[in-house]
Formats: structure tokens, sequence, C-alpha cells
């Protein structure tokens, strides 16, 4: 009987998400139509924007729920397919949407490291940890921690973890959220954060872990279409082959020859990038003669070259024939400048290198760690591996993933949602680095080599939004735009790419709203994963065991808000790019969770002393040294071996794991009963899933 019940239920999801993809390709139909009828840009704008979060909005709504399993883990009844849909849009945040092809287009073959390891964190959920952790049958991932090793300490130390893994990749969410918001509606960065976090929250407020199931596959419907359109659209239009995965290699040959071109001193092109780029070697060398003077001079060099530029504004405010805009220029200049020896530091640091990094050559797309000499190609490649690892790792060991697993009906479930996860998330990672080239050759050929005069209305638009995300600059006068005057930051590639290739305005409409549905929909399971863990984990199990329903679901609710506005807020303040954040989130992860999972399922004599250290010293170490080498928080420690702090997770995973075996060792093995747990978990029945302990 439950089968038959299961069966109907999975026909009547089929039958429904049928109507609603019809329902949308025709909205898009309507749209293209008013755009025809020349209904203004910003208009579009609005109705693409407000019609998917009112729809999200409908289903949350529709979803609201009371019951406790309902909330948590969508009363373990969503089918393997439907999950796999729903976790894949859990899965492919503003990162993955915006922020991977953006990646590839700036780094060239380094930004496979990402493809590769988010797709091979998969195969270690796959095998490790998912299927077990279904055989668990319990809410949360420091429900696991807490029975199988005991105690409150390490269930205290997992929601620790849980929320600052969370929290850290809930930011990149919201910062994308604010980035489409302001850009299609004219509202300010910080304004559009807030104003995007509305739609994060009627997700998920009313309905939890329900409500985001099904409000997640609807957002993945949207995201893979608006995903897919533009890169077929650009495909066809550059080769007449609508397959842009085989259109990629014909395309990324023209983009190679199209570098060499601008990298040759004595063609017409590369001669006008020569000279930008020796432009930024001056702008190199004296940035780097400030920084050499300060460390001489300190603070009297410092209030001279301040003294030099109010002299200058003075004069020129002075003098009645003065060009307006070099006064202004002048007076911007006295504001900027820094007001303290760190500041300063930072300041001109940052200067050197970016100026550095314009004077360079432009680097092959298509060459594997490229760089000027053995020392750097060597470097590229260990942060290259370092990521991937960190990322695969990282997979297996996010709580918002893992969570998504509960939801199923049965192990054997639990098995295909995540094949039907990989497929899902292989449509985007396959089709990500051709959009990255065609997007490349688009710039290459249409922007650069364009008058001045004559730049389309998108490159001041997005200016307006984030000026280090979009910015051209004529350096060497000559009213033509040089690749090398360009900045154009990896978040706004997709959303950019429809207006770069001018493709009709509703292609731009459609890919906001898919980035928007990737951003929401892993803010929806992030901040319900911090939420659950504060409620359940926390107020349930560890300060009030006989709360009722209403208030457990009550205090969820309203802490959901409170981590929402609070987020929101670190977000306005902009602390680091879309992809840094998610990595960053991913070596938290690897380092924290990681090894007390994988030892916790697969070693029976791990205990509650080596869990307690694994997780602390891991995590310790991870943090330690992305808070002393990320430029963000000013300290400015060396490289461990050249590492970049986004892999920070390298060091922090093999001292977790040390740290568990270690403790384990010297230390009692664990009682009878949690021996037979690991049993229990270990070796799934596929005819059922008898849950482990009782909630």
């Amino acid at each position: 009987m439950a089968r038959q019940s299961q069966t109907q239920f999975f026909s009547q999801l089929k039958r429904y998400y049928a109507f609603y993809t019809g329902g949308f390709v025709a909205f898009i139909v309507i749209v293209a139509i008013l755009e025809q009828m020349g209904v203004p840009n910003k208009a579009l704008g609005y109705i693409f924007l407000a019609a998917t979060v009112a729809l999200y909005a409908g289903i949350g709504i529709m979803s609201r729920t009371a019951d406790v399993t309902e909330y948590y883990v969508a009363g373990r009844r969503v089918p393997a397919l439907f999950n796999g849909m729903a976790t894949g849009a859990d899965w492919m945040s503003a990162a993955s949407f915006i922020g991977m092809a953006g990646t590839l287009y700036l780094s060239g073959y380094d930004g496979l490291a990402f493809v590769l390891g988010w797709t091979g964190g998969y195969c270690l959920v796959a095998l490790l940890l998912a299927p077990y952790l279904r055989k668990f049958g319990q809410y949360t991932i420091p429900d696991f921690l807490g029975a199988r090793y005991g105690g409150n300490i390490p269930r205290s130390i997992g929601v620790f973890a849980a929320i600052l893994c969370s929290f850290t990749y809930v930011i990149a969410q919201i910062y994308g959220v604010g980035l489409i918001t302001s850009r299609f509606t004219g509202l300010e960065f910080s304004i559009g954060v807030f104003v995007g976090l509305g739609g994060i929250l009627v997700c998920s407020f009313l309905g939890g872990m329900r409500a985001v199931t099904w409000t997640q596959v609807a957002q993945y419907i949207i995201l893979i279409v608006a995903y897919m359109i533009p890169v077929v659209w650009l495909s066809v239009k550059h080769t007449d082959n609508p397959i842009p995965q085989i259109a990629y290699g014909y395309v990324l040959e023209k983009v190679t020859v199209r570098e060499q071109v601008l990298n040759d001193p004595t063609s017409p092109d590369g001669a006008l990038e020569a000279e930008v780029r020796a432009i930024f070697q001056q702008r190199q060398a004296a940035a780097e003669a400030q920084l050499k003077a300060l460390e001489t001079g300190g603070v009297a060099y410092l209030a001279a070259e301040k003294s030099k530029l109010v002299n200058a504004a003075s004069a020129l405010a002075a003098d009645p024939e003065a060009d307006p805009a070099a006064l202004a220029a002048a007076n911007q200049a006295v504001a900027d400048f820094p007001s303290d020896e760190s500041s300063a530091r930072a300041l001109w640091r940052k200067s050197a290198e970016a100026a550095k990094a314009k004077a360079a050559p432009i680097a092959s797309h298509a060459e594997p760690f490229a760089g000027p000499d053995e020392a750097t190609r060597e470097k590229k490649r260990n942060n290259f591996l370092a990521l991937v690892l960190c990322l695969m790792v990282g997979t297996a060991a996010l709580p918002h993933i893992l969570m998504r697993y509960y939801t199923t009906p049965s192990v054997e479930e639990a098995r295909k949602s995540v094949f039907w996860s990989l497929f899902f998330i292989f449509l985007l990672y396959f089709t990500a680095p051709a959009l990255a080239v065609l997007a490349k050759f688009d710039v290459y050929t249409l922007l650069v080599g364009s008058s001045f005069s004559e730049l389309p209305s998108w490159v001041s638009a997005w200016a307006t939004v984030d000026k280090t995300l979009m910015n051209v600059t004529d350096i060497n006068k000559d009213g033509i735009v040089q690749l090398a005057e360009i900045t154009i930051g990896g978040d706004l590639i997709v959303l950019a790419t429809p207006e770069i290739a001018g493709l009709p305005y509703v292609v731009t409409g459609l890919v906001a709203a898919g980035g928007l549905a990737a951003a929401l929909s892993t803010a929806d399971g992030l901040l319900l994963t911090i939420a659950n863990a504060l409620s359940h984990d926390v107020y349930y199990k560890m300060i009030n065991p006989n709360a009722p329903t209403a208030r457990r679901l009550a205090i969820s609710k309203g802490l959901l808000l409170v981590v929402a506005v609070l987020a929101a807020y670190v977000t306005s303040l902009k602390p680091g790019d879309i992809l840094f954040l998610v990595g960053a989130a991913f070596s938290l992860a690897a380092s924290a969770f990681f090894p007390a999972l994988a030892l916790g399922i697969f070693w029976k004599r791990a205990n509650k002393t080596g869990a307690i250290l694994g997780m602390l010293s891991g995590l310790a170490t991870c943090m330690f040294y992305m808070y002393t080498t990320y430029p963000f928080f000013g300290v400015n420690a060396p490289l461990w071996w050249g590492i970049n702090p986004i892999s920070a997770g390298i060091f922090g995973m093999p001292v977790g794991f040390a740290g568990v075996i270690i403790g384990s060792l010297l230390t009692a093995a664990p009682d009878k009963t949690v021996q037979d747990l690991v049993d229990h978990v270990r070796y799934p029945n596929l005819k059922g899933d008898a849950p482990g302990k009782s909630i």
C-alpha cells in the first residue's frame, strides 16, 4: 500500500511540474512579445524578477506545515528524481550559476579545478556518506555526531561548524541576490540585498524543508533553462551548431588566435595593447616606489604625500579657468588618500598587484598553469590540486547537502538520488566551459576595438552597480577600447553575456531569473540548516527535550529570520567575491566534518575524545590559515607552501584525521551500543530504512 501511495505521489509530481514547465515557457514567450511591442527593458526586468519570486512564494505558502518531520525532512517522501533536482538546485548556487563560467573566463584551464572538485565530490557523497546517513534516519548532521560519539560536546562542535560553514556560504548567495536585484531594479546594492532577502525568506519561513524542497525543484527548472538558452544561442550564432559542447573546441581555436594577435606588438591591435600595458607597468613601478618610501619614511612620508595632493587641489580650486573634471579628480584623490600606514600599505600593495596583472601579456585560455617561469607554473599546479581536493572533500561534508538525503523514502532512494543529483548538476557543469569561451570570444571581437564614444549601455549600467566588476577606462586616450583597459569581474560574466552578445533583452531577464533561482535555492537550504541546528540540536536536544512541537517550529522560524537579517548585513559590507566565500565554506566543512563523519562510519574505534580533538584541531587550523592569509582581514601573513587561503582545508583535513585517530587510540573504545549503531548504519537494508536511535 505504501509503495502504491508513493507511486501515485510520484505521478502527481510529474504532472504538476510538467504543467509548471509549460507555463514557464509560455511566460517567456509572452515577455518576448512585450519586448517586441516596445515595453521598456527595466519594466521587463521587474516582471521577470517579480513573477519568479511570486511563484516561489506561492509554493512556499502552499507547502506550509506544522508537522516536525515535514518541516525538518519533508516527511521523508521525496522521490529520488525530484530530490535529485532539488539537490541540484541546492548545490548550483550563485557560485555555480554566476561564478563558475566567470572563473573559467578569467582563469582558463586553471578554473577547471572547480568543475573537477565539485563534480568529483558527489562521488564521495555516493560512496562514503549519503546512504549511511539516510540509514541513520534522523534530522541533522550534528544529530549523527551526537549519537555516534555520545554527549553534547561533539554535537555542539557540529552545530558551531555547521553554522560557520553555512553562514560563510549563504553570504555568497545573498551577494548574488543583491547583485541581480540592484542591476535589474536600479536599487543600490545594499538595498538590493535586503529586498532579495525577502524572496529567500518566503520560500522557507512557513514550510521548512518541505517548502524548500518543492521550491528548489521549480528553481532548478528555471535555472537550467536560463543557463542553456543563451549558450545555445551563442553557439548557433558563432558556429551554426546548437550543441555548445561540440562548438566549444572550434571557438576556443578562434580565441587562441585572437590572443596571439593581441599579444603580438607588431600587429596593429597588439601595438595598442602594448602601449596600454606599458602605462600599467609605470603604475606598478610607482605603487612599488610608494611602498618602499613608506617603509623608510613612515608617517612623515605619508603626510608629505597628502600635502602635495592638497596643494594641487587648492591650486586648481583657485584657478578660475581650471577644468572642472580635473578639479573633481584632484579632490577625489585627497578624499581617497589613506589615513594611516596600514591602510596605505594595503591600498598601494593592491594597486601594484592590479597594475602588474594588467601589464602582463594575455594568458592563453587553453594553456594549463600558464606562467613566465617554472616556479609560477608549479605554484599554480599545486594550488589547482589543493583546490580540487578541498572542493571534493568539502562537498562530501557540507551539512545542507547531506541533509537532502534525509528526505528520501529509503536508503535505496537515497542512492538513486545521488545519481540524479550528479546528472542534473552535470547539465550545467558540462556547459560552463563552453559559455566562458563563447563570452570571451565576444569580448575579444565585439568590445575590444570598439569606440569609447559608442560603448553599449550595459557597460555603464553594470559599472553603476559595482566598478570593481565592470570598468572600461581609456588609459592611453586613443578613443579605442583595448583589452587591458577592460575590467570584467567573474561574478557578472554570465549575467552580462546576453548583453555583450547583443541578444534580446528577454534572454537577459531570463538569465537574471536563473541566477536569482540559483542563489535563492541555496540560500534557502543554508538558512534552514542554520536555524534547524540551533532549534533542533541546541534548543530541543540540549536545553528543553520536552519542548512541544509548536514551540520548536516557532523558535526555528524566529532564528531563521534573525540569521537571514544578520547575513544580509554582513553581505552589504562585501567581504569577498562569490567564489572565494563559497570555496572557504568547502574548506571549513572538509576540515571540521569529513574526518569525524568518515571515520565515524567506517572505523568503530573512533570515539568521543577523538571526534572532539579532530573537529576542533582541523577547524582551528583551517580558520587560522584563512584569517592570517586572506587580504580582507589585513594580517597578510606569508602563505604556507604558496597555497591560497581558499584551499586552507588542505591543512585542516590531515590535522582533523590525525586528531580523531590519535585521540581515539589514546582513550577507551566506544561501548557496544555505539558499535552496534555503526553496524546498523554500515550495512543498509535496501528494502527498508529502519532508523537508528529514536528521535
